[in-house]
Formats: structure tokens, sequence, C-alpha cells
């Protein structure tokens, strides 16, 4: 069994880069082959982790590295430090730890090897990642405390220049500031503009504009973004709310909040009470009149009832426009439409949206029909159950083969030991019967593969199948539109929905539509 390298940047390799220390993962995997040259450790993959992430959740490299440790595909894992795989909270160290354990997966560092079946090693190797958490956590501290430091003194810290300036560098200071972009802060200005006095018109009067408003015109006259083709109504808001362009720095408005659903951590930003609000060093754009009124009629316009947390869309997170791609939405009932409907959100798409109960009805159609059609398709035959029969027979003659040569390979350094095998006839030996090996797993492997397809299609028959029936007598017996979505994205991963031709007032029932589902199995 051969070995791997891993290979991942730290917070201190990335300042020793910046002053020309030369490319990290480049001297570490020169490092690591040096070392397993020494050692003779045959090398099988390099694991090269270019994203930096706290938890194993963000980084995929390493998620494929545990896997193949827990699958025993490795006898030992090259890396510089035993902080290189983990630096996360308990649970990642956790992972780490149980899945080098369970194996018994080598960690072979330049300055020690860890044998995780040791009793003194694993210790070691658990108080290692626990001082790499404690470090962690106090460079963490150290930077935050350096970012409200340039905050306060005014300085542009984000990486990114807000639309409307760029972002340079302090002349004879550490930091950076903003300057204006003339052409990009007269957009601004022009936004604000219409925003509180309204867009001006061909008879000298002024159009009241909201942001999806001043977003299609500035669309209409081939305006483009910081990022993309087309503006947005929430990127024109996020400019109405920003005081960046009055000569303030904002820190801290959107907190990070951390959730759990079950071992995977999600991250989201939102509002905070409290944040730092600064006065910056660099020019405003804007003055405070015109900003305090763009404030003063955002908050006029903010509705003052209390949104519902209840579902009403019993088809959400499902439907997708087949036009553009985007998550269709629910559209309730006004004025003009007494019924609830579903519309693409995609303004510049001209997908035509449909009453939500039609389309509902349409996606239920389709799934019965699937039901019956795959139904056909999975029936069992007298040849399958034969063949999965064989399968599993010859999947254990194999294993027991597998065994008998592991035994031989163990034989044949015995008898090298006693003298009965000379070098030359047990080199000989050891290479027919790890050829042999090799080609048993392969076999072993391919015969999984199959019975696993097979067991795939029996849990289907036997699991899915029934669920299916069950939603579809069980749905019209429930109004919840809750319960009603919980039961379709049980069965279905999306479904795709296009409609192109509008039906007339009298032809609302009209099924005009076209819609793909796209079963969860």
């Amino acid at each position: 069994m051969s070995y791997c390298i891993y290979l991942r940047k730290s917070r201190a390799d990335l300042e020793a880069e910046a002053h020309g220390e030369g490319e990290t993962l480049a001297r570490h995997e020169h490092a690591l082959l040096t070392l397993a040259e020494k050692l003779r450790l045959p090398i099988g993959s390099i694991y090269r982790e270019i994203v930096s992430g706290e938890t194993i959740a963000a980084r995929p490299v390493m998620q494929k590295l545990l896997d193949e440790v827990e699958r025993g595909c490795w006898e030992g894992v090259l890396v510089m430090e035993v902080e290189r795989l983990a630096r996360g909270d308990t649970m990642d160290q956790g992972q780490v730890a149980k899945a080098f354990q369970c194996r018994g997966t080598k960690i072979i560092t330049p300055v020690k090897t860890y044998d995780p079946c040791d009793e003194f090693d694993e210790e070691y190797f658990e108080f290692g990642l626990f001082m790499s958490r404690r470090e962690f956590k106090t460079i963490n501290r150290r930077i935050q405390r350096g970012r409200i430091a340039s905050v306060k003194e005014g300085k542009y810290i984000a990486s990114a220049a807000p639309y409307g300036y760029r972002r340079v560098k302090i002349k004879k200071d550490k930091g950076y500031t903003l300057e204006p972009v003339p052409e990009q802060a007269q957009i601004v200005r022009t936004i604000f503009d219409w925003y509180v006095h309204g867009i001006p018109q061909p008879d000298g009067s002024c159009r009241p504009a909201a942001a999806s408003i001043i977003a299609g015109e500035l669309d209409r006259l081939q305006i483009k973004p910081a990022n993309g083709n087309l503006w947005s109504p929430h990127s024109i808001r996020d400019i109405l709310k920003n005081p960046v362009y009055i000569g303030k720095i904002r820190w801290g408005f959107r907190k990070e909040q951390k959730k759990y659903a079950g071992d995977t951590m999600h991250k989201r930003r939102t509002p905070a009470k409290e944040y730092l609000l600064i006065d910056g060093l660099h020019p405003a754009i804007i003055d405070d009149i015109t900003f305090r009124k763009a404030a003063e009629r955002m908050n006029a316009n903010r509705k003052n009832t209390v949104k519902s947390t209840i579902l009403q869309n019993s088809l959400s997170g499902l439907v997708y426009c087949g036009k553009c791609g985007s998550l269709m939405t629910r559209l309730a009932p006004n004025s003009k439409t007494k019924y609830p409907v579903i519309k693409c959100p995609n303004r510049y798409c001209d997908c035509v949206s449909a009453p939500l109960d039609l389309v509902e009805r349409s996606i239920l159609s389709g799934l019965a029909d699937w039901l019956e059609k795959y139904k056909l398709e999975l029936q069992p035959t007298v040849d399958e159950a034969k063949t999965i029969k064989l399968q599993q027979s010859a999947l254990a003659d194999a294993r027991r083969q597998l065994e008998t040569l592991n035994r031989q390979l163990d034989t044949t350094y015995t008898l090298l030991e006693q003298g009965v095998y000379s070098v030359p006839v047990f080199t000989a030996r050891q290479k027919n019967i790890s050829d042999s090996i090799r080609t048993l797993t392969h076999a072993i492997e391919d015969m999984e593969a199959a019975c696993g397809a097979a067991q795939s299609r029996e849990e289907q028959r036997s699991c899915f199948l029934p669920k299916v029936e069950h939603i579809l007598i069980s749905y019209e017996k429930t109004e919840d539109a809750a319960s009603r979505n919980r039961m379709l994205k049980e069965v279905l991963a999306r479904v795709v929905y296009q409609k192109d031709v509008r039906n007339s007032r009298t032809q609302r029932d009209l099924a005009s539509f076209h819609i793909e589902i796209f079963p969860n199995i």
C-alpha cells in the first residue's frame, strides 16, 4: 500500500509569500518528496488544498482525503505539520483523529511520525490539534484588532471598492483609502437624484422611481454595473443605503452567524444593531441632505405589516424556469389576479406565469405517470435474481482468494527470513503474488459496484416507489403548504417549467405550459 502527500497553506505562509519567500506549496512539496525518498515511501498521490477554510466542510480536498483514509486507501499521509490537517473546532479535530485511528493510517512529518495505534502518539497528535486551534484563535483575534484600528483611522480595509470608487494605497502610510472614479461617481449621483426626485420625463415632469425602475432605466441606457451586465434592484438599494458615499466607513454592519445543520456548518450575514461608523479619509460623492432624503423615502416605503413566516408556496424551492434557470416564485393574489400564480423573478425573462394550482396538479400527474413507467422498468425478473446470487457468490469466492494470497505473501517473508528463499526467488515470488493481489482487488471492486447497483435497485423497489405512492395518495388530504412542500421534496429533486404563450382570461384553466420532473432517485 502506498502513501500520499497533503499540502495546505497557513496564514503564516501567506505572510511569508508577501515578503518574497517563494511559493509555499512548491517548497513543501519538494521537502515532503525528499522525505519520502529518504524513508523509501512510495507516493501514490499528492493533494493540494488551494482554498482557505476554517472548517473541513469548506475544504473539499481534505474531505476527499479523509474519505480515502477511512476506506483504507493509504498506509500513511505525509504533511508538513499535523496542524495542517485540522485547525477547526473540536468536532473537526475529532473527525480527523477518528479517520486516522479507524484504519491505523500513519501521519508522517519531517519532525515525527505519528502512529495512531500507539497510545503516546495518539495523545501527542490530539494535543497538536488542540494547540493549532488555540493558535488559530490567537492569530484571528490579532487580525480583527488590527482591522478595527485601521477602520478607526478612517482607512478602507475591504478587498473590493464600492461602485463609484477605486481602492488606492495611502501615501507614506500603511493601508488603503478610496478615490472617486469620475464616470461611476456621476452614475451614483444620478441614482440618488432619481430616487429622491424622480426620473425626468419629456414633458418636464418627474416620474417617481423605485429601485427596480432605476435598475431598468440604467440597463436601457446600457450603463454597466461593476460586475455583470445588468443592474438589480438589490444592488441599487445597497448603493442608496451605503454611507461610504457621504465619506463614512462602516464596519461590522453585517455580523456573521454560524448555524449547524447536522454535521455541516452554514454561515450567513445579518444586519447588526451595533456597528462602527467612522469618518473616512476618502472624499464624499453624495451630500448629507440627499443621502438623508433617500433614507427617509426608503423607510417610508417599507411596509409596516409583519411578514408572515408561514410558508404559502407548496412548490417552494422546486420549480425552475426553463428559459433562464431562475428559481420560480409565488405571486400572491392581487387586484388584477384573484389567485396565486407561479412566475419567473427575472424581469428580463419572457417566461409566462401560470396559476399555481394548475402547475401543482400537473406535477402530481407527471409524477404518477413516471411512477407507472418506472415500476415496469424496475420489475424484477427471474434472470436478474439468478444474476444477483451469482454475483454475491463470486464476490465471496474472490474475497476468500484474496485472503489466501495475503497469507501467501506473508509466508514469502517468513521463508526469506528462514533462508528457504534466496533474494531473487523471494523477489520474483513476491512480485507474482502482489500482481495477483492487485488484479483480484480491482475485480472485487467491480463486483462490489455491481452488487451495490443491484442492491440500489432493490431499495428503490422496496422504499422509494412505495414512498411516491403514499405521497400521491396523501397529498390531497392535507391543505398545509409546508407539509405538501416537504412531501414533494422527498421525492423530487427539481421541476423545470416553461410557458411561451399567454392565455386569455376565459382560458384560465388551460394548462398551456410544459413541465419536466426530476425524481430524487
